[in-house]
């Protein structure tokens, strides 16, 4: 590969069968980008290790083109060598992480995610093994981290570390049948896109909305007005087969709620355009702070309470969504 091995930042490799990986590679210590394209030997796997220890400025690293499925094991580590990732602290972008299963405790906490401070994009796929809660916990990614994906995960609560995530702008939890209680989502400050797919919860409270610590107004002076706004960024929300899921909880006894002296107002998910709710069969009825949204877009599928209730023809709640834009309620 030649003596300037040593210039080079952005490196795509296509490697034949009977090409060994080249050792030079290790030289190029400022590497910021790698994608390699092999015919599917094993040895690029055993490779990988060392090359994760001297190219510590790797920013964009793609496999998909090679047979390589997950990071090698070097233990019997259930996390799949995540240690590997220690040093590589320039890494940006997106980064994916399957196959995770309770265990391996340690080489989860090496990885240090939290250092990663170009990371945006963060997707954690888990087995549905109920102890991962212990492992999410040490999978805390950069405060600074916009996109977050957690799919099967089998804890019953969701890591402390996602309420720091100020600047999280879109938020996935799919397949979370064992959890029974959501924290208060509706304090990130910006959240556009949440998407809730397969949750165990069987009500949406108060608790999500993240109001609770202001129900009451004691320490508001006479005359002024508390303004809460749960969501204050929302544009879209999924809500897809939560088949447990019995109440979404509107809080009409505090909205507006007044006294001699103060005003309490909550004004929730101020900018929510899109609302997708599909296969949550037990769900019987809609909060009036959704129905009050600036909604463009309500879709209502395999939903056979909901569409009893707001149905165009026969639904005795039609005319609260009869202002939307677009229904479509199947």
């Amino acid at each position: 590969m030649g003596t300037s091995i040593e210039r080079v930042r952005h490196l795509s490799m296509m490697l034949s069968r009977e090409t060994s990986f080249p050792s030079s590679i290790h030289r190029a210590k400022g590497l910021r980008s790698l994608l390699i394209n092999n015919s599917g030997d094993p040895w690029l796997g055993a490779a990988l290790p060392g090359l994760f220890k001297q190219l510590t400025c790797i920013r964009y690293l793609n496999l998909s083109r090679s047979s390589i499925e997950e990071i090698p094991k070097e233990n019997e580590s259930k996390a799949a060598n995540l240690r590997a990732l220690k040093n590589l602290n320039h890494i940006g972008g997106s980064l994916a992480i399957r196959n995770l299963q309770g265990g391996g405790i340690e080489d989860a906490a090496e990885a240090q995610l939290k250092n990663k401070k170009r990371l945006l994009c963060l997707k954690l796929n888990f087995d549905n093994d109920s102890d991962g809660d212990i492992l999410i916990e040490v999978l805390q990614p950069p405060s600074d981290l916009e996109r977050l994906f957690i799919y099967n995960y089998g804890g019953i609560v969701l890591p402390n570390w996602i309420m720091a995530l100020t600047r999280l702008q879109v938020l996935q939890l799919d397949g979370y049948g064992n959890l029974e209680v959501l924290p208060p989502l509706g304090r990130l400050p910006n959240l556009e896109t949440l998407s809730l797919v397969e949750v165990g919860v069987r009500r949406l409270d108060a608790g999500f909305l993240g109001i609770e610590e202001v129900e009451n107004a004691n320490n508001i002076n006479e005359g002024e007005i508390a303004r809460v706004t749960p969501f204050p960024k929302l544009r879209r929300l999924e809500i897809s087969s939560l088949i447990e899921l019995e109440e979404w909880d509107g809080i009409e006894r505090r909205v507006g709620e007044e006294d001699a002296t103060t005003t309490s107002i909550f004004i929730i998910m101020p900018q929510l355009q899109k609302l997708e709710i599909v296969n949550c069969p037990l769900l019987r009825a809609l909060p009036d702070y959704v129905l009050a949204a600036p909604l463009q877009l309500l879709e209502v599928r395999d939903c056979p309470d909901l569409r009893k209730r707001y149905g165009k023809e026969k639904g005795e709640d039609w005319h609260k969504i009869s202002h939307i834009g677009e229904v479509y309620i199947h």
